[in-house]
């Protein structure tokens, strides 16, 4: 192992709201760990919800769960890694012997742990630990838009839920960076006909540059309205497939209308633990409607890194706004305020 320092740099939450920059010993490694120097690790809308103490986080807890870093020491088991790799860190640890890990369903184990949200130190850290089974090389890609892979995985987890059939028509509403990474793995994956509709503005412009769709339709912030009607009429049998990807109950309440007799609505927003919504079960029965429900992911990472580190799916632009540790209250605004389509936080 390289020299290291004894301490580190972090963000800590005592409590929801509660943060402040620490200096604690570095990570621990567990027998299968690698120790990970931090480059940078993004900032998304679940960083807010654990901020406002509206997600399934536990604290006290350095939260970060979308890392990239550089390998800098291991326990003395690993294999396949060596000191200056580069790496994205794959969040989740699951247990492996509840009853959902036993029947093959591990995004839904009993026990399930994720650094940076639940029960681990995550990557707001200049050094976090990971084990090696959890880390995963990329070469091409820069560090900043690697934060990315991530959510890209979690996307591909919806990807894999909706299976679309070759030919399929597909909704997705909202422009935000795993919606423009679910857009890419929809056309890439048997979508021939893709409309986004999302805000109008800088997202939207974003999705057009990265060719994420066939269609756009740019809805107006103060009376979205009559660009709903016109996708009903541009699309009078609907859509085989519908992503409700802006986190929005109310959008995704209405949504359900745009969905084809045999189609899919996926609920792939983060939604308020206090939202709710109303649909007639004769909709859903008499048109056979499949509500899909998308959280997180497992074992997505490889198919991940292959799309992303190829520039297959494109990131460019994605990520316009980074800060250090130290700016984590102006990164969080960003977030709230939406002027950041994706932010990081960057190390040197």
């Amino acid at each position: 192992m390289t020299s290291l320092p004894q301490s580190m740099k972090a963000l800590r939450y005592e409590k929801p709201e509660d943060w402040s920059i620490v200096q604690v010993p570095l990570p621990k490694l567990r027998p299968g760990d690698v120790l990970v120097k931090v480059k940078a690790c993004g900032v998304c809308g679940t960083d807010l919800h654990i901020h406002e103490g509206e997600f399934i986080a536990k604290f006290p807890l350095i939260p970060g769960h979308e890392t990239i870093g550089e390998v800098v020491g291991f326990s003395d088991d690993v294999k396949g890694f060596k000191v200056g790799d580069r790496v994205a860190a794959d969040n989740s640890e699951l247990c492996g012997h509840c009853f959902y890990c036993r029947r093959g369903q591990e995004l839904l184990c009993e026990d399930f742990k994720a650094h940076g949200v639940l029960g681990l130190d995550g990557g707001f850290a200049e050094y976090a630990a990971y084990p090696q089974g959890r880390l995963f090389k990329i070469n091409n890609i820069s560090d900043v838009d690697a934060t990315l892979i991530e959510p890209a995985s979690c996307a591909m987890h919806g990807l894999e839920k909706i299976a679309p059939k070759a030919g399929s028509h597909a909704l997705l509403i909202g422009a935000g960076p795993t919606g423009l990474m679910m857009a890419q793995f929809l056309r890439h994956s048997g979508v021939s006909q893709l409309t986004i509709a999302a805000p109008e503005g800088t997202k939207m412009e974003l999705a057009k540059s990265l060719d994420a769709g066939d269609f756009y339709v740019p809805l107006s912030r103060s009376n979205p309205a009559p660009q709903w009607e016109q996708i009903k009429k541009d699309n009078p049998y609907g859509f085989d497939i519908v992503v409700e990807a802006s986190g929005s109950a109310k959008v995704l309440e209405d949504a359900i209308n745009y969905v084809r007799r045999g189609g899919k609505l996926v609920c792939y927003g983060v939604y308020p633990n206090a939202a709710r919504v109303t649909w007639p079960p004769s909709k859903i029965f008499g048109d056979e409607i499949t509500i899909v429900g998308s959280f997180s992911e497992t074992y997505m990472f490889p198919s991940t890194v292959d799309y992303l580190d190829s520039g297959k799916v494109k990131t460019h632009g994605i990520v316009n706004k980074t800060f250090k540790l130290e700016q984590w209250g102006e990164a969080l605004e960003s977030i709230r305020n939406k002027s950041a389509i994706k932010a990081a936080i960057v190390f040197d």
